[in-house]
């Protein structure tokens, strides 16, 4: 492909070049013919008997050699041609052009002697003392106009011949050696897939290196997300384990409370599942780097679909602050995180839930879930991450989603702690996520009403204690 590019810049930038010397050289011929013909009609004058004549000779000595190839001539009518002693016998081409007093010279290609192409440079003068319009000509061959322009012409495409020699040469060379590295590369790669190495090494030019760096990054990256997974298959299977062995144990000693002890260990079980599923699903998306989420479309959807969940309690979720922040991660994720702290905090407050969404530098999304519960002790906020761990037995649920929002915040470099809320009273959770810049403008569907009911104090502080208990 290379080759073929040199070629064909190299072949346009003959041409044109070829095109454009060409005409500088004829552009200086006409120049010098045009430049004899005004000393013709400088010297030119009319003698007694109306024929012209020159009052000094010109000083060419070429027009007085027959057939010099360089020639001049005056012709009126009803006069013979008054010539230069270099056409001796013969006579120029008058032309078609008819004669007419005019202050320009016309130049023309004209078939000379014998074959011989000829140049003409010709203009129409009227002399002092004469009413008589004259026709001035001079000629000259262009052999010696043709041979100079042969001689670039061979000239020019010799030099691009070899520079084009050269720079194939240079190509081949290119991609002989300075591609070399990258067949090590390759070389490399191909020891990596059969085994034979674990890294590719980092013993090349610099110009390869970051192309190395990248690529050993990559397979750690592969490595960690294949130890990932193996330890969370590990960790699965260790989990199912025991509820697996319990009920072999139960269904072969025949225990008359058995559907009882399959019930709670099926939901053990399906705990686990959950659990290992949300990191899964978590760490597949975490890789997609061009995921983006806009933080407040996700919070109105989870909060309306949390109130309509809880319409008996009368809950009610309000929403604050920045409409255009964006999570970098995907949007499933961030719902799910949402919709299991929006769903604790209804179920385990009073009902009362209020939400602020805020940017903190790095970029860092922000979301601060406050609710009107008891709250929960200091010393005991950090049991409730663990998986299946629940404070209140009474209330549905599985124990997961305080340690699933923790495990899928962490995938993404996020974080979640626990807190007490000035304005409720009860539990505030706060959640720190990877933030992506802002949206490129306020999306109408920010609710005007939501934002109303977030920053009207009396809804912020509403009568009413809290519940008697509240845990997760």
């Amino acid at each position: 492909m290379s080759a073929l590019w040199i070629g064909l810049l190299l072949g346009i930038g003959g041409f044109a070049l070829d095109r454009a010397v060409g005409a500088l050289l004829r552009g200086t011929f006409d120049e010098q013919l045009g430049s004899t013909l005004n000393s013709m009609l400088a010297s030119a004058e009319v003698g007694p008997d109306g024929e012209v004549r020159f009052g000094r000779a010109l000083a060419d000595q070429r027009f007085f050699e027959p057939y010099s190839g360089l020639y001049w001539q005056v012709v009126t009518t009803g006069q013979p041609p008054f010539r230069s002693r270099s056409l001796w016998d013969r006579r120029l081409g008058i032309g078609a052009r008819t004669p007419a007093l005019e202050p320009r010279a016309y130049t023309y290609a004209a078939e000379g002697f014998a074959g011989d192409p000829v140049r003409v440079v010709e203009r129409d003068a009227v002399l002092p003392a004469s009413a008589t319009i004259f026709r001035f000509q001079v000629a000259q061959t262009t052999r010696s106009l043709d041979d100079q322009v042969h001689r670039l012409r061979r000239t020019l495409y010799l030099s691009l011949g070899v520079l084009g020699a050269g720079l194939f040469a240079l190509a081949i060379v290119q991609t002989t050696y300075g591609l070399k590295p990258l067949r090590g590369v390759r070389r490399a790669i191909a020891a990596i897939r059969s085994g034979e190495a674990k890294r590719v090494p980092e013993a090349f030019p610099p110009e390869v290196l970051p192309l190395v760096t990248e690529l050993n990054a990559l397979l750690d990256h592969a490595e960690e997300q294949a130890e990932e997974a193996r330890r969370h298959a590990g960790n699965l299977a260790h989990a199912l384990k025991t509820p697996m062995s319990v009920l072999l144990n139960e269904a072969r000693g025949g225990a008359a409370d058995l559907p009882l002890s399959v019930e709670a260990q099926l939901a053990t079980m399906r705990r686990h599942v959950d659990h290992h599923l949300a990191r899964a699903r978590a760490l597949g998306r975490r890789s997609a780097s061009s995921a983006r989420a806009e933080v407040w479309h996700a919070l109105e959807g989870v909060a309306r679909a949390v109130e309509r969940m809880h319409a008996d309690r009368d809950a009610v979720i309000d929403l604050a602050g920045d409409h255009a922040l964006v999570f970098r991660g995907e949007r499933q994720d961030l719902e799910e995180m949402l919709g299991n702290l929006l769903d604790n905090a209804v179920k385990y407050g009073g009902g009362r839930v209020f939400v602020t969404v805020s940017a903190e530098p790095g970029p860092v999304v922000k979301l601060a879930i406050e609710d009107d519960g008891a709250g929960i002790p200091e010393a005991r906020r950090e049991e409730l991450f663990a998986r299946g761990a629940r404070l209140d037995t009474g209330q549905p649920g599985t124990g997961l989603g305080l340690s699933i929002v923790r495990d899928v915040a962490e995938i993404y470099g996020g974080s979640v702690e626990m807190g007490e809320s000035e304005d409720l009273g009860g539990l505030m959770v706060t959640l720190r996520l990877p933030g992506a810049g802002y949206a490129d403008s306020t999306s109408p569907c920010a609710s005007a009403s939501r934002t109303a009911r977030a920053g009207s104090p009396e809804r912020r502080n509403r009568d009413g204690g809290p519940s008697d208990a509240n845990s997760r």
